[in-house]
């Protein structure tokens, strides 16, 4: 009778209550700020490396087919969260309802699985193009990115609905205050009106051991890779290793938060909020940057492009 009576309850709970990165007004208008710099240098990056991986014919090969999808996945990934903590810095009461709140876990949690899941096979790709450079395009044929890319998608989309569906299963009768500018799965099952400690086991073994499996993954496979460029002439070496320092660097940024975050119960700690800028608009805007600053091809079809376009504005 009393789970009955409990259950019946979850309706009273429409909304959850933001607390944002902070209260003070000059801080959250610097907040603001420094966000919409971010977010709108987020979005013109990454959409122009999908412009110029599809205007570039040299650019269609399966490495660059792999992050023109990293691309969009950042573009979407940070959409998710940014641009709601921007509207939210001009209200003093930052409220988002429950049915959006669980909208945002659930496309949240689709791009970052689904990120980690390419950042994987970028990995192997690097692995085929570096260590079997004579069987990569028989390996790494097209056949096999597109499959891939579908797998890695519904992969994404598959933990996501699993995750969300634990969530709005929960009864929430009361508090309704997250400690984050943006709904995620930790700091909402903590608001249940009732035990959530098989839930808390159920996302660890979830979310922290696919973050876990697929870092160990990705560090054994650079490792592979950076053993094999040993034996590499200096000039192709320098290339490889820049390559694969770009996508040790997302890596580490991206999967550290994972790990940080899913990988214990559900405590609130101070580090979050910081770890949780990093995760949702700091390292959507480092993917371009490392991408396009680290490599000659992107640069020069960038280079191309924008000449392309000079010519046509004169003409």
């Amino acid at each position: 009778m009393e789970e009955a009576g409990l259950l019946n309850q979850t309706t009273l709970v429409t909304h959850f209550r933001l607390r944002g990165l902070s209260e003070n007004q000059k801080v959250q208008m610097a907040v603001f700020a420094m966000f919409l710099i971010v977010y709108v240098l987020t979005l013109v990056g990454n959409i122009l490396i999908v412009i110029t991986i599809i205007y570039d014919r040299r650019l269609h090969t399966p490495m660059y087919f792999f992050l023109s999808n990293l691309s969009f996945i950042d573009v979407c990934h940070s959409t998710v969260t940014v641009p709601k903590m921007l509207i939210d810095t001009w209200s003093e009461v930052k409220l988002i309802s429950f049915d959006a709140c669980v909208t945002q876990m659930f496309f949240l949690h689709l791009f970052a699985c689904t990120e980690i899941f390419l950042l994987t096979v970028m990995a192997y790709d690097r692995y085929v193009a570096i260590c079997k450079p004579l069987q990569y395009m028989t390996i790494i044929s097209w056949k096999v990115c597109v499959l891939l890319a579908v797998a890695l998608w519904a992969g994404g989309t598959i933990h996501s609905i699993a995750l969300t569906s634990l969530t709005i299963k929960l009864p929430y009768c009361g508090p309704d205050e997250i400690d984050n500018f943006f709904c995620d799965v930790p700091q909402v099952i903590k608001l249940a009106c009732t035990d959530t400690h098989i839930i808390e086991i159920l996302i660890v073994s979830n979310s922290g051991l696919i973050s876990v499996v697929c870092f160990v993954v990705l560090v054994v496979s650079y490792a592979v890779i950076l053993v094999s460029l040993r034996q590499r002439i200096s000039e192709g070496r320098r290339k490889a290793l820049s390559t694969c320092a770009a996508h040790l660097t997302v890596v580490t940024l991206f999967l550290g938060h994972c790990i940080f975050i899913y990988s214990r119960p559900s405590t609130s700690l101070p580090e979050d909020k910081v770890v949780s800028v990093f995760f949702t608009a700091v390292t959507p805007l480092l993917n371009p940057i490392i991408y396009t600053l680290r490599n000659e091809d992107m640069k020069s079809a960038l280079n191309k492009l924008m000449g392309r376009r000079e010519e046509k504005g004169k003409k």
